[in-house]
């Protein structure tokens, strides 16, 4: 019972990142749209801790499922956010298999595609930005479609961005390894 409430612990702070990330959006489109790449300075830890109590399959299934499932009941899922959230959850589980589940070092490279996550929720943008924009004029306060356009013609600094979640990632999971020292020692 102990492991199933850390495991909801950690999906639910996950979610929160989710959250922090899209609430992002009322400062500036921009936010919205390229938070995901600091993102995993946060959610680092959150991987890892629940990687050290689910030794197998399962830590990036239980956290990006949470997500999903909440997402998917909110209304908040479109195709991009379903398939994209399932390749990116797919991959972290068979690159943190093929890495071993009790190495850190599966847990390091099976982060760099989890990092990836919090894009596949704006990757609607690109993916239906007329739908995209007409919500943001129900939505959001006057102009800000106005906003938001810029921001999603700019794919050179998307592309940007998306390369930088990269050493973004690795930095942040160096930096949850040497805080959780105590967790990241229980990884061969």
């Amino acid at each position: 019972m102990k492991k199933v409430f850390r495991i909801l612990l950690m999906a639910v702070a996950y979610l929160a990142t989710f959250i922090l990330g899209a609430a992002s959006g009322a400062i500036h489109p921009a936010f919205y749209a390229y938070i995901g790449a600091v993102l995993p300075l946060l959610t680092a830890f959150i991987y890892l801790y629940t990687c050290t109590f689910i030794r197998g399959f399962g830590a990036a299934t239980a956290l990006n499922g949470f997500v999903l499932v909440l997402f998917l009941i909110a209304g908040e899922a479109d195709v991009a956010f379903v398939i994209g959230i399932v390749v990116l959850t797919a991959l972290s589980e068979i690159i943190r298999k093929s890495n071993g589940y009790e190495t850190l070092k599966g847990v390091r490279w099976s982060f760099l595609p989890f990092a990836l996550s919090f894009f596949t929720y704006t990757a609607h943008w690109w993916t239906d930005t007329e739908g995209s924009l007409a919500a943001a004029i129900e939505e959001m306060p006057a102009g800000y479609d106005e906003l938001m356009r810029p921001v999603i013609d700019n794919v050179p600094v998307l592309i940007i961005v998306l390369v930088s979640t990269i050493p973004i990632s690795l930095l942040g999971m160096w930096i949850a390894t040497s805080v959780l020292k105590k967790q990241a020692a229980e990884l061969k």
